[in-house]
């Protein structure tokens, strides 16, 4: 799902040509400057369902999943035993072969992530990647992204989603009465390779009443952990996930120049490049602010933190950022140094941990391994492992919000983690040390 900005990815953008038009999703565009001419490719194949090399942010072969359950329904093999002494494989979460059956209850037999957040209610919503049908089906059934909600924050024998009911904002996926079994896209993309192939959201949050899913718009699936990004933003929803609007003033445009643009345009700035990928946290306690983790696009780039008060969220003049020992309103002071983590880091999530009394931040791509800190701006420990690299071979760990290591009614910390060869998430559990 995530690459570094590298220079051979960069496109440079004449300051003359900064009146042309860049899509924000198919909904939405902004006032940008922009390259030289673009070739637009065919549509991409999807990987999940067979077709190599596009539609995916895992986009890299990590092993290869048992015979599927039937023609036509992807991947999924059966769920790995793995298990050691800090961590286990709990169940699948989607797919045909989970208990939720989501190729028959909402026509996805392939997905990835699962970025989750409480809903301000007590309900956990769940965002996923590019999501696929029936494989034998022409277009595969691709949506771009689609969330689903459930009530379960009992854990240990795995997550179960409701069925979806159209109309219903707190089923268990957002459906039509036309077609009840078909989850719908959240974000719309363009699916045109090389202009905008998908919409990946990467950090959801509940603030006001209302729900926040920062996503970002992916041009084109490169080498393995490398992908070019157009911009990321923020969309909202009103009416607990069932339609989503994003905001065309959040967009952060992924270009290596910082040019003056008109002010009903976003920021164009170097240093959104380090912001196309993120993760949201409350303060802890007193702590009035929401932050950020902002990374790269890719699994190659440093961490970063920015700071806004809730009300804020969709007013990027009001964001703060760190420097590595100061706060700025300035994004165009951040340097490699400002990172909070220096090593690379890939799809992630953070959150506070009761249990630990510390933030806690995870990552990784075949392993998966923890971080803890005392404040989000760190000091951020060297990692910990949770799953060794080729015990399982998962990337994209999501925290669930109801894990009693973050509640503080136990050591068990749960998260959904994607796995490429079967291209579905499943639940992973693992007990977190108390001396950590």
């Amino acid at each position: 799902m995530r690459a570094s900005l590298r220079s051979a990815h960069r496109r440079s953008i004449p300051v003359g040509r900064r009146r042309r038009r860049i899509a924000l999703s198919s909904a939405v565009a902004v006032t940008v400057a922009c390259a030289a001419a673009v070739v637009v490719a065919p549509p991409a194949s999807a990987a999940p369902c067979g077709n190599p090399g596009q539609g995916s942010s895992g986009n890299s072969s990590l092993g290869g999943g048992s015979a599927p359950a039937e023609p036509g329904s992807g991947p999924q093999g059966a769920l790995p035993t793995w298990r050691n002494n800090t961590s286990r494989i709990v169940s699948w979460v989607t797919g045909p072969k989970s208990e939720n059956n989501t190729l028959a209850r909402f026509t996805i037999s392939g997905t990835d992530l699962g970025v989750a957040w409480d809903n301000g209610h007590g309900q956990t919503l769940m965002a996923f990647g590019d999501s696929f049908g029936w494989c034998n089906i022409a277009g595969q059934q691709w949506r771009n992204n689609i969330l689903t909600r459930t009530n379960d924050d009992d854990l240990a024998d795995g997550l179960t989603i409701d069925p979806g009911v159209p109309g219903d904002t707190s089923s268990g996926a957002v459906v039509n009465a036309d077609a009840p079994n078909f989850a719908t896209e959240m974000i719309r993309g363009i699916k045109q390779d090389f202009v905008e192939i998908t919409t990946i959201p990467t950090a959801g949050i509940s603030l006001g009443g209302k729900q926040y899913v920062n996503f970002m718009s992916v041009r084109h699936w490169g080498t393995a952990g490398v992908w070019d990004t157009n911009y990321s933003a923020i969309a909202v929803s009103t009416d607990n996930g069932q339609h989503w609007t994003p905001e065309p003033s959040t967009a952060m445009i992924n270009a290596p120049v910082t040019v003056a643009l008109p002010a009903e345009a976003p920021t164009l700035n170097v240093n959104n490049s380090r912001f196309q990928q993120s993760g949201y946290v409350k303060g802890h306690g007193a702590d009035p602010y929401v932050y950020q983790v902002g990374t790269p696009n890719g699994r190659f780039g440093r961490a970063y933190l920015a700071r806004f008060k809730p009300a804020d969220i969709l007013d990027l003049s009001k964001y703060e950022y760190w420097l590595g020992s100061a706060w700025t309103g300035d994004l165009g002071l951040l340097n490699d140094n400002s990172a909070i983590v220096k090593a690379n880091v890939t799809e992630l999530s953070i959150a506070w941990s009761e249990y630990l009394d510390k933030y806690v931040m995870i990552d990784g791509s075949n392993d998966i391994r923890l971080r803890t800190a005392d404040k989000p701006e760190g000091p951020w420990s060297t990692p910990r492992t949770l799953v060794p690299s080729g015990a399982v071979v998962l990337y994209g760990p999501m925290m669930l919000p109801h894990s009693p290591a973050l509640t503080g009614s136990g050591p068990e910390l749960y998260f959904n983690a994607s796995r490429w060869s079967d291209y579905n998430v499943m639940l992973v559990e693992s007990k977190l040390n108390p001396n950590w």
